[in-house]
């Protein structure tokens, strides 16, 4: 595996709380279903495995190719493209923004142009489910309790991944990790990797679904682990 799928899966793979939210939504769409984001497959993969038909959209090659491998056998495609600006040429009974993937848009221009592409690929009667992250509290190395890190172990080689701060920057937040690699000769290795998290509130992420043409619908809750965050998951009517 790439680095990049090994980060990704340590960092993101094991999160499962929200997994019977997309079950639900998935069981009631009437079609096929649009995963924006979708990694290596955590959500796209669950889903194609109970039978639903699904494509996995994302902007990395890298944890596309990792998906394929995966698949298996379910009824799961992968596909290319900037969740932006992608075209497919049809149409989903529910498309799905899952964990943080909306945050990760720089600002209401980058965020309408997602929602255009969501719209013009919904059917009608069709549901737009996307999560936001709840307010992130503010930790760092001063601390007495640090977070546990992540920690896989690959052919003898050991990668561990841990937050290390959360920075307000008023419009966003930046999380800041510290990721480790311990060969099997057991020489070390650190580096950073930073994320920045546009902040939105779900009433606000609402007005701008209704201006892409949208529906309100009630949202969901996905609640906190000891591990994550909890989310709120807006939904949105075609």
């Amino acid at each position: 595996m790439s680095d990049a799928v090994i980060w990704h899966d340590l960092e993101c793979g094991g999160y499962d709380v929200d997994l019977p939210l997309w079950r639900e939504l998935a069981a009631a769409a009437q079609g096929p279903i649009l995963d924006i984001g979708a990694g290596t497959g955590r959500v796209a993969l669950d889903l194609g495995r109970r039978g639903h038909e699904v494509v996995a959209l994302d902007v990395d090659a890298e944890l596309l190719g990792a998906l394929r491998g995966r698949a298996a056998g379910a009824p799961v495609e992968a596909v290319s493209g900037d969740a932006r600006d992608f075209e497919l040429g049809r149409r989903f009974a529910l498309v799905l923004v899952p964990m943080q993937t909306v945050q990760l848009m720089a600002g209401p221009a980058e965020r309408a142009s997602l929602l255009a592409r969501a719209r013009a690929h919904a059917a009608p009667g069709g549901r737009l489910a996307i999560a936001i992250a709840d307010a992130f509290d503010g930790y760092d190395s001063d601390h007495d309790e640090p977070p546990v890190p992540d920690i896989r172990e690959i052919d003898g080689v050991v990668y561990a991944s841990r937050p290390v701060r959360v920075v307000d920057e008023g419009p966003g937040v930046t999380i800041e990790r510290l990721r480790e690699v311990v060969d099997r000769d057991g020489s070390r290795s650190e580096s950073a990797d930073v994320v920045r998290l546009a902040r939105l509130s779900p009433a606000e992420l609402e007005r701008e679904g209704a201006a892409a043409g949208f529906e309100i619908l009630p949202r969901r809750i996905v609640p906190a682990t000891d591990e994550f965050v909890g989310s709120t998951v807006v939904i949105l009517g075609a």
